[in-house]
């Protein structure tokens, strides 16, 4: 599915600990990005799709690595940035809280998975107001997706059981928000290829009309 396909740009954010450095990449390490990337191609062809690898081996990463990996892609233009990421440490709130709210006042669109767990324990970006928050569902359909009213996590898209591109050109069954977050981002770029000044508080408006409701 991604044969051929150019990224418009391929960097990592390498922390060794001490020091956080903007490198070039050398494609997807551990496949976590490859799905991503998969999933939002399939559903936005067109779409112009940039790789920044905040994440290490164990999909686990430092808040300075994601704000530093943050800032480069508000710096280079995106307009949506897939967060299937999230932190769960009330401690890093404000150092999340500074690059959202600038994506917010650059009209960028800020969409990202929830806990895996349970969608109402706390973790950031997700539970920030501005920013699209998803779940995963079990569902066979990669055009529905669900609204549920009264909760910080507001939609939900397919993320049960699903096949997903992954590193090396293989195929891997996988479950987790962080691949029902890829479905919310795609749709949102459809959305401004035809409507580019929309807002993020215009789009989840229409996110919220389009959706359908969520039973659980």
């Amino acid at each position: 599915m991604l044969q051929g396909l150019g990224l418009l740009d391929d960097i990592a954010i390498v922390d060794d600990g001490v020091t956080l450095t903007v490198e070039n990449g050398s494609g997807d390490a551990f496949g976590h990005g490859t799905a991503v990337c998969g999933i939002i191609h399939k559903l936005a062809p067109r779409a112009g799709i940039g790789s920044i690898r905040v994440l290490g081996s164990n999909n686990a990463s430092r808040t300075a690595a994601i704000q530093v990996g943050a800032q480069e892609a508000l710096d280079r233009g995106y307009n949506v940035l897939n967060c299937s990421f999230g932190c769960a440490l009330e401690s890093q709130v404000l150092k999340y809280k500074i690059w959202v709210d600038e994506a917010y006042l650059r009209s960028v669109h800020v969409v990202a998975a929830c806990n895996n767990e349970d969608f109402r324990t706390q973790e950031w970006p997700a539970f920030f107001s501005s920013v699209i928050g998803v779940n995963m569902a079990r569902t066979d359909s990669d055009n529905i997706f669900y609204y549920q009213r009264g909760t910080m996590v507001e939609f939900a898209a397919r993320g049960v059981d699903v096949s997903v591109c992954w590193r090396g050109g293989a195929e891997k069954v996988v479950t987790g928000s962080s691949f029902a977050t890829p479905r919310l981002s795609a749709l949102v770029a459809r959305l401004l290829s035809v409507y580019p000044d929309l807002s993020p508080v215009q789009v989840k408006a229409i996110l919220h009309s389009l959706a359908q409701p969520w039973k659980g």
